[in-house]
């Protein structure tokens, strides 16, 4: 039987990167006039309370998608793409490319685990060579536009679980062994179902759990100890 693999799993928003690239797209989407000021505000309230794990993702979400119903998905692929060369590509945090380097140099898959949309995790995988994401999904009709629903489960909280252990399963890799690297709360469910748990610049109830716990936290606005193999 061939061995299984060690995977290193990565959140995007406050992790690799130290800001919540949602706030920033929705701004973004709000200079360009693609959403009206009383969305942008919604949108920004809603990060706010994702932030402190106080909200219904899934109504958020689906809140969220409603605003691009009838879009083509590759309109907004486009644009997404575009924004993030712009916008997003130069905040990965020094820390994060020490441990996206070390994982890699050990052979490790690097697989983004996030709550953002498949638009920015294809171009978060393309631009920091990363092996695969694992994503939200807007919902498409006949012709490729969105519906304004969404795939479900979400990729957010016990939904990571489930996405990580079916690309586990298909990638031969062992979780029970594996690295989760992330801020948020809201990830406890996967920061104890991985074998080696790591907490990243922390909220305040990350920190807490993290030290009862015992799991190892890190500071990646630095790179000295930014990781732990």
């Amino acid at each position: 039987m061939t061995q299984k693999k060690v995977a290193a799993f990565f959140d995007l928003d406050r992790t690799l990167i130290s800001v919540n690239s949602g706030y920033l797209y929705a701004k973004h989407e709000r200079a360009n006039k693609r959403i009206t000021a009383q969305q942008f505000w919604i949108s920004a309230f809603y990060i706010v309370l994702y932030h402190f794990s106080l909200v219904d993702i899934e109504a958020a979400y689906r809140k969220a998608a409603t605003y691009y119903t009838g879009v083509p998905e590759e309109d907004l692929r486009t644009r997404t793409h575009d924004w993030f060369l712009e916008y997003i590509q130069n905040l990965l945090q020094p820390g994060a490319l020490v441990a996206l380097e070390a994982h890699r140099e050990a052979g490790h898959p690097l697989v983004l685990l996030t709550s953002s949309s498949e638009y920015v995790s294809e171009i978060v995988m393309d631009t920091w060579n990363l092996d695969a994401w694992l994503a939200n999904r807007f919902e498409l009709d006949e012709e490729g536009r969105l519906t304004g629903g969404v795939n479900t489960p979400l990729c957010y909280g016990d939904g990571k679980v489930v996405y990580a252990e079916r690309w586990a399963e298909e990638n031969n890799v062992d979780l029970d062994a594996s690295f989760f690297y992330s801020d948020s709360y809201s990830d406890r469910p996967m920061l104890e179902r991985v074998g080696q748990p790591r907490v990243v610049n922390p909220d305040p109830r990350l920190t807490r759990l993290a030290r009862k716990l015992g799991w190892p936290i890190h500071d990646w606005n630095e790179t000295e100890n930014a990781v732990l193999l």
